[in-house]
């Protein structure tokens, strides 16, 4: 008999308890922590800003290639982004050109247009090249400025139609090489709403 007072008295102060923990109000978007995660594939076109010789200058054939990237925004205003691009298509004398890089990516919504969000990007990490005729190869140290737009649809999946970047790779054999190029793809968000 004792028990079957205390069973109501009971869940109904748990009830109590539980609903004044709770928060019926979401905190703000610019305060709330949203992380999300998504994951994309590139295809680009880069002007590898050599043609052979031993000597960085424009080349007359642009490198197409693939590419992928993982995009992680941890709040409004701190993303990370490391990508990977493997420009092995359109060689000229065997010469092809590979990169890794991560880092800051900051989306600027506040500049958001239709369903486009503007982005800028700072990478840094490595670049691999192979020379004329197979002869060598090397890794250099690869800085990469850019941004782009990225497209959201209703659904998970994000349209980048657009991304540009232009690279410093500062020790290329006792000077500075300076590849650019432009990339498009597309996107699944993998986590996050």
């Amino acid at each position: 008999m004792f028990v079957r007072r205390f069973f109501p008295v009971l869940f109904l102060l748990l009830l109590v308890a539980g609903a004044s923990r709770a928060q019926a109000q979401a905190l703000p978007s610019a305060y709330g922590r949203k992380i999300t995660i998504t994951a994309g594939g590139l295809g680009s076109i880069f002007q590898p800003d050599y043609e052979g010789g031993g000597v960085p200058g424009a080349s007359s054939t642009p490198l197409l290639g693939l590419g992928a990237y993982t995009d992680v925004q941890f709040s409004r205003w701190f993303g990370v982004e490391a990508e990977g691009r493997w420009l092995r298509f359109n060689q000229y004398e065997d010469i092809h050109q590979d990169s890794y890089l991560l880092g800051y990516r900051l989306p600027l919504p506040q500049l958001r247009f239709w369903n486009f969000t503007p982005y800028g990007k700072v990478l840094v990490g490595y670049g691999r090249m192979n020379f004329e005729y197979n002869d060598a190869y090397g890794r250099f140290t690869d800085i990469a400025y850019g941004g782009g737009l990225d497209m959201q649809t209703g659904s998970r999946w994000t349209i980048r139609p657009v991304d540009f970047e232009y690279q410093q790779w500062p020790d290329w054999l006792g000077t500075t090489l300076h590849p650019w190029g432009f990339s498009a793809g597309i996107g699944y968000r993998v986590f996050g709403r």
